[in-house]
């Protein structure tokens, strides 16, 4: 007889699973909060961050910047913040090797006055760049809610409109509401991707040890049915690139022929329950008829809320 995977149980008294799927760099304050929410926690990271080489175009960018060609720069990650801010200390590092030569330079590299609003998407964003010793002292702004809506609320977002200028410090793809916003309205907009999001080599290897392990500790078999003893493993899901990741692992896994051997049945998408961030990506998840709770940020007290108050939308067939 085969191990069927887990059905819904609402009467199982042990702790819910939930797996993290953020990058290993931002994973752990969401880990740690849910521990201690009661929660059994994998970490179970879909992307990791590969740092991208910076091109000509991109020292350009920062350059004019500096220089005030901009009204406001939009950092949408901790990676993205620490990344800019590197390469602008290794740019001045490039000016001291000539102070007479190069001193209309080192002006541009650190003005005397902030060049342009500095916008952080999120608090560990804004955490980044208050800890780095700027060579000015300026706020760091955020919008009420951490994401692409939350900043197009900000007053020094609204009143962009063409004729002005936005940077952006990101990473490869992500979303594009904001963008595809501000263009609409004329404004012109420059970005920098200082890394791209890949899947990790271990991914595959990784969920399939995790659900064999999962369907071992919580099936008891009987000569005329097997059932799950837990409730359905939570993911939580931050980015349409992740979803594309876990849809591939899990799958990818339905394939494995060592599992067949084993008369093990791995799980497939619907074996589960997700959190989603914002409404592109919950249109992502339902487009697939997956039961997800949606959030509007990130924070890990969000994410406990959400969960803990069983507002699960149910998507029928």
């Amino acid at each position: 007889m085969s191990h069927a995977f887990l059905s819904e149980s609402t009467h199982d008294s042990s702790p819910t699973v939930i797996i993290n799927t953020r990058p290993l760099e931002r994973a752990a304050p969401l880990s740690t909060h849910l521990k201690e929410a009661g929660f059994r926690v994998v970490d179970m990271p879909m992307l990791t961050l590969k740092p991208r080489v910076v091109s000509e175009a991109d020292i350009g960018l920062m350059q004019d910047w500096l220089s005030g060609s901009y009204d406001a720069l939009v950092i949408v990650s901790p990676t993205a913040a620490a990344s800019g801010l590197a390469v602008w200390q290794a740019l001045k590092k490039t000016t001291e090797r000539s102070t007479d030569d190069l001193l209309s330079e080192s002006k541009t590299l650190y003005p005397s006055q902030p060049p342009s609003h500095l916008i952080a998407v999120g608090e560990a964003t804004a955490s980044v760049l208050q800890d780095t010793k700027l060579p000015f002292s300026y706020q760091v702004l955020q919008p009420m809610v951490a994401n692409n809506e939350g900043m197009l609320a900000m007053p020094e977002i609204k009143r962009l409109q063409a004729g002005n200028k936005l940077l952006i410090w990101r990473g490869l793809g992500g979303r594009r509401l904001l963008v595809d916003t501000l263009k609409a309205r004329g404004v012109h907009i420059d970005s920098i991707a200082w890394y791209e999001r890949i899947q990790p080599i271990d991914a595959q290897a990784n969920y399939q040890q995790w659900a064999e392990q999962f369907i071992k500790q919580n099936t008891s078999r009987s000569p005329r049915f097997v059932q799950s003893q837990a409730p359905k493993p939570i993911v939580v899901i931050s980015s349409g690139t992740a979803f594309e990741h876990w849809t591939d692992i899990v799958e990818q896994a339905q394939t494995n022929s060592a599992m067949a051997s084993k008369s093990i049945i791995l799980p497939t998408l619907t074996d589960f329950n997700y959190v989603v961030l914002g409404t592109r990506l919950a249109n992502i998840v339902a487009e697939k008829q997956l039961h997800y709770w949606q959030v509007e940020d990130l924070s890990p007290t969000t994410i406990s809320a959400a969960i803990k108050q069983d507002r699960l939308i149910e998507i029928k067939p």
